[in-house]
């Protein structure tokens, strides 16, 4: 043992618990484990030297929180090389309880975080990030690895209110930005070949998930992996996710004392060069005997490895496993002799985890356990507060009441605690389809030819990757497939990442898509009715993630409405406010404020955005002088199918003065929800400014912004 002085500033704050004593000009030191780098704690105060501790993250686990000193020693990834396996152990369980504090801080789910934590650390012991190129498939894996690159005290701020930017989050330890599923592998491929052809020699590690295998991507990209034969590392993180409906008859993989034995084999230099002579030999004898043996070698593998392994094989990834997730000792055996190869062609490592590790402490357990049984964002407030996703679940079950052919079917990274609720109810006639968005909507295309009518749901960000799908399979043959689109417009602390700004352009430009969204969730429950009576072609409607607007009705059956038909909510004759889905809230709010300032507003509910209202539109242009738009969703969309009215009907021409209020041309970062509106000019106060603006009214436009 040594002993290190640790001093501030520098952005190291000292703190105290109970009764600490006072600082002093003396040396107050702190023991750190001998092989741990110090070089960053080596600073020096003027006139006082302190203890360094952990910092808390809430008051109330403050006395529960364990130190971390190996973790506090931390800078970068080099700082991991030297450490023994005791002390990469030590460090692996300091991140998991650093990760569970900032976890239930920023209220995210955090089972697939704290389920990598020993795989990224012996990852960064054993590779040399960033030199070595380190991809991610999924945001939420990465937490572990952020924190041991430098991003600690940028990590500490999530869920403070204030969260940092993306250029300060991001690194170059960051390759390629992880985004929501099935990217690394044809990412990594693409630096592989790029590497080949500059003559470098840098590592290609691609982390996936089990979760991330159910979309067709990663199986084109080990496919042309294969092909390629480039030396990458794709590490499967199977962590054991099965869409069995009775998990306990699900498959698993198993993981013993012979698997860890056979896994080491596997990746050894020794059989590795043995298995590429025995090839070598084989070719020597004739055809004939290389594919004999080949044959034997298939099986062989096949009867040692788990099931599926041989899939792997098959496109053309050396398959590796299983290893024992939680096991350092093994993970890093294993990374070793794989990075040691050369000329080694793509190569898949198994790791098994478990999402429900514990942590060590009781308090944090139990801290843990509360985030890991909800699966939904912090931006939808949890406690008694009734969701978007509540209400259409209900209304779905009534109208599955008077419409027996009613399914549903769910794609898309995990799942919301409303549609496991419509999952118990449904049944059989409940189909959750994982990451695989692009079956999804063929499937359900495939229902609704089969005489069934298939409710199909699928947040805004996910449905992205069906596009051509939804073009090609059902809205070019007029299939009626209802497209239920969760997470629309901005989703608060999941940034651009799975922000749903581009539904709304994307979904109305198509020929025979009938394009709706409420504004509230009695419209919601009038909206699944009216999608259940649509047979001759595609309808969806989109809602936003997050609380209800109105709380005092109670959802239920509803009223099928007239396609294409809007509604006046409020009358007046100054400025008309024209919004769509859940922005007529806040146009009603920038009403209210109008009122006051003597400013006469009529409000208008689109509900559709294809058809569009035309009685209503020309009623809005021939009373008031001026009309805005208001979507939370992308240029192009909602205003545009305005815009393209009002200007071939001569409106514009006749005089109305319109203006357009959409998600601004950038992607928002992470925020609250409220303060990502506010960035994007969407709040009850801002229509009310631009609103001011157009009437001339300069001053108090800039007095409502303040």
């Amino acid at each position: 043992m040594v002993a290190v002085t640790a001093q501030y500033p520098f952005g190291i704050c000292p703190h105290f618990h109970g009764n600490s004593k006072a600082l002093s000009p003396e040396t107050d030191s702190v023991n750190f484990l001998s092989r741990i780098g110090y070089s960053r704690l080596s600073l020096h105060s003027k006139d006082h030297v302190a203890e360094v501790h952990s910092l808390p993250y809430d008051s109330d686990f403050s006395d529960e929180n364990e130190t971390t000193a190996i973790l506090d020693a931390i800078e970068s990834p080099m700082n991991l090389k030297n450490l023994s396996t005791q002390e990469l152990k030590q460090l692996a369980n300091e991140v998991r309880s650093e990760l569970s504090f900032i976890i239930a801080k920023a209220q995210k789910p955090s089972r697939s975080s704290l389920a990598v934590v020993e795989l990224t650390v012996a990852i960064h012991h054993v590779f040399h990030a960033p030199v070595d190129k380190i991809l991610w498939d999924v945001a939420e894996q990465t937490y572990a690895h952020k924190l041991l690159t430098g991003r600690r005290q940028m990590m500490q701020t999530l869920g403070d209110g204030h969260p940092v930017s993306p250029p300060d989050f991001e690194s170059e330890f960051d390759p390629f930005t992880a985004g929501h599923g099935c990217n690394s592998i044809s990412a990594g491929l693409g630096m592989a070949v790029a590497r080949d052809f500059k003559g470098k020699h840098d590592r290609i590690v691609a982390v996936i998930n089990n979760e991330t295998t159910m979309a067709g991507q990663v199986y084109e990209a080990m496919s042309n992996a294969g092909y390629l034969d480039s030396n990458m590392i794709v590490i499967l993180n199977d962590s054991q996710h099965s869409l069995h409906p009775k998990l306990e008859e699900a498959s698993k993989t198993p993981i013993n004392a012979l698997s860890s034995t056979l896994s080491k084999l596997q990746s050894s230099k020794l059989f590795r060069r043995f298995r590429e002579l025995a090839k070598g030999l084989t070719k020597k004898f004739g055809k004939g005997m290389h594919e004999w043996a080949a044959k034997i070698d298939e099986y062989a593998r096949g009867m040692i490895g788990p099931p599926g392994s041989t899939l792997f094989e098959e496109l053309g990834l050396y398959y590796i496993g299983p290893v024992d997730g939680h096991n350092i000792e093994d993970l890093v055996c294993v990374l070793n002799e794989v990075a040691s190869l050369d000329s080694m062609g793509p190569v898949l490592v198994h790791v098994i985890t478990k999402e429900e590790l514990k942590v060590g402490d009781n308090q944090m357990n139990a801290v843990t356990n509360k985030i890991m049984e909800d699966g939904s964002s912090s931006d939808t407030i949890r406690c008694g507060t009734r969701t978007y996703s509540d209400c259409f679940v209900e209304a779905l079950i009534s109208e599955a009441d008077r419409h027996k052919d009613i399914v549903a079917v769910h794609a898309g990274m995990g799942m919301e605690p409303s549609f496991h609720l419509l999952k118990n109810v449904f049944a059989e006639k409940f189909f959750d389809v994982g990451m695989a968005e692009q079956h999804a909507v063929t499937f359900s295309a495939g229902l609704a030819r089969g005489g069934l009518k298939p409710f199909c749901i699928i947040p805004s960000a996910f449905l992205q990757r069906a596009y051509d799908q939804v073009i090609h399979d059902v809205d070019r043959q007029k299939v009626p497939v209802r497209f239920i689109i969760t997470s629309a417009g901005l989703v608060g602390s999941d940034g651009p990442t799975q922000c749903g700004a581009f539904d709304i352009a994307f979904m109305s430009c198509l020929p025979n898509m009938i394009v709706m969204a409420p504004s509230d969730e009695i419209e919601l429950s009038h909206m699944v009715a009216t999608a259940a009576l649509i047979d001759d072609r595609p309808v969806c409607f989109r809602y936003p993630r997050g609380a209800l607007s109105v709380t005092d009705h109670s959802s239920g059956s509803g009223i099928p409405i007239e396609v294409g038909k809007g509604r006046i909510l409020a009358e007046g004759k100054d400025i008309a406010l024209l919004g769509y889905g859940s922005m007529v809230q806040n146009c009603l709010r920038a009403q209210s404020l109008l009122s006051k300032l003597g400013v006469e507003v009529t409000v208008a509910d689109a509900r559709f955005c294809k058809p569009l209202d035309i009685k209503l539109l020309r009623h809005l242009c021939k009373n008031h002088s001026f009309l805005v738009t208001v979507e939370e969703g992308s240029i192009g969309g909602f205003a545009s199918h305005v815009a393209q009215f009002i200007s071939l009907d001569g409106q514009l021409d006749a005089g109305i003065k319109w203006r357009p209020i959409t998600l601004p041309d950038n992607y928002i970062e992470q925020a609250s929800p409220t303060e990502q509106l506010a960035v994007a000019g969407l709040t009850g106060n801002h229509i009310a400014a631009t609103a001011l603006s157009l009437l001339g009214r300069y001053r108090e436009a800039l007095l409502l912004m303040c």
